[in-house]
């Protein structure tokens, strides 16, 4: 197996984060290994990885929420939780805030290998697509990792966390309907339900910076009863 193939593993247990790390090794991958979750995100921005191993209950910031940052940048890299929760509603959550597998401790090692294995040939598959680090839109361009909207003349509006995951997620969905359901997953991670006017303010003020004619819009539009739309013009 070539060394190319890269795993961040995140793991506060010594003992566990060593027979990980070795295991993965002599399966021909290379391992960067950390113990906290600021120190993943650091290093996840600096190096490429192909899978990322993450334990959920980490010191400071826990597993859920660095897995949320990573989805907020990267959508493709395939994210294993590994955690000592075993409910349903553990699960479901770590799923939902974009994990890709769940590996319940104690776990075998040969199957956390054949798990890592699947996930990486994933990883390999996507490798040729682009990362949408940028948008353009009319004359504006967005700017995901910086949370900013650049403007033709070279003016900069900063956009807020909530606006910038919602505008990636009907960017990536375009032409197609994004249900509520959907939006409350992705953006708001059920920590808060918004109502239909809250999401409805958010796509007024994206017309206000990229429609032409906010009372006929090209571009974003909401659809009764289903959800709201993101529409390539070009």
């Amino acid at each position: 197996m070539s060394q190319k193939l890269r795993i961040l593993l995140v793991e506060d247990e010594d003992h566990l984060l060593d027979a990980i790390k070795l295991n993965l090794e002599l399966e021909g991958y290379k391992v960067h290994a950390v113990k906290d979750g600021k120190t993943a995100l650091k290093v996840f921005k600096e190096e490429r990885f192909n899978l990322v191993v993450l334990d959920v209950m980490l010191p400071e910031m826990d597993g859920f929420q660095v897995c949320e940052t990573i989805r907020l940048e990267n959508t493709e890299v395939p994210i294993l939780f590994l955690t000592a929760k075993n409910t349903s509603e553990d699960r479901v959550l770590g799923l939902k805030k974009g994990a890709d597998d769940y590996l319940v401790k104690p776990f075998n090692l040969e199957e956390l290998i054949l798990r890592v294995g699947i996930l990486v040939k994933r990883s390999l598959k996507s490798d040729d697509l682009k990362e949408l680090n940028s948008y353009k839109i009319g004359d504006k361009t967005i700017y995901f990792n910086s949370f900013e909207l650049k403007h033709d003349d070279g003016t900069i509006t900063p956009l807020t966390k909530k606006e910038t995951m919602l505008l990636k997620l009907l960017i990536e969905r375009k032409n197609d309907a994004v249900s509520r359901e959907q939006i409350l997953e992705t953006v708001w991670n059920y920590d808060v339900y918004p109502s239909t006017r809250t999401i409805d303010n958010f796509i007024l003020t994206f017309r206000k910076y990229f429609e032409p004619d906010q009372k006929n819009p090209v571009y974003f539009h909401s659809i009764r009863g289903v959800g709201y739309k993101f529409t390539d013009i070009h």
